[in-house]
């Protein structure tokens, strides 16, 4: 009589372990869970990256403190919605030196991110249905959407049960300003911010 073969349970990776695996297979990819589920973006293109520095470039010029508040790429934001969820906005002003607000993999409190702002690609679905929800839900007091695909940019404002109370959109040949919450008044064109040109 011969035994039986005993077939060990095969364990799933966990979300983030499974967030973590895809990163590593693809490189320069970016890899979001939101909402409990894992997101893949590929990597910006030339005018995404050159959008993002002339952001940064008109938040400086407006006068943007690094002693107040610091302006960063691509820093992850860990959210409240599942066990595993974070994002990583394309730019994000942060409270000066938070450094030590870190909670995991690679992920800060949201409680130190005055703005998060994204600049639609491939995946603008996500950018402009589940990451407003998820940066509401997170208490993240501003989020700007620099929405490509249909020329405008969009201020929310007001976060409140996992919704943004203020939306303010804004098209080609208008002016807006960001709340002084950020850490300055910024006052912006929304040419300069669409215009992906040098």
């Amino acid at each position: 009589m011969s035994a039986a073969a005993v077939e060990e349970p095969v364990q799933q990776p966990t979300l983030l372990e499974a967030a973590e695996l895809i990163s590593n297979q693809l490189p320069g990819y970016r890899v979001e869970i939101i909402g409990s589920q894992i997101t893949v973006t590929p990597p910006p293109n030339i005018k995404h990256s050159r959008s993002l520095t002339k952001i940064m470039r008109l938040l400086f010029a407006a006068g943007l403190e690094d002693d107040d508040a610091e302006v960063f790429q691509n820093v992850g934001i860990w959210l409240p919605d599942g066990p595993s969820d974070f994002a990583i906005p394309d730019l994000a002003i942060l409270d000066a030196h938070s450094d030590d607000r870190l909670i995991e993999y690679n992920c800060y409190d949201p409680a130190v991110f005055r703005l998060v702002l994204e600049v639609t690609s491939s995946n603008f679905g996500d950018d402009l249905k589940k990451k407003p929800a998820a940066y509401a839900s997170a208490g993240v007091p501003v989020y700007v959407i620099v929405d490509r695909t249909n020329q405008r940019v969009m201020v929310l404002t007001d976060p409140q049960d996992g919704e943004y109370r203020v939306h303010a959109v804004h098209h080609p040949g208008q002016s807006f300003t960001l709340p002084e919450s950020i850490g300055v008044s910024a006052a912006l064109s929304v040419d300069d911010v669409l215009t992906a040109k040098k």
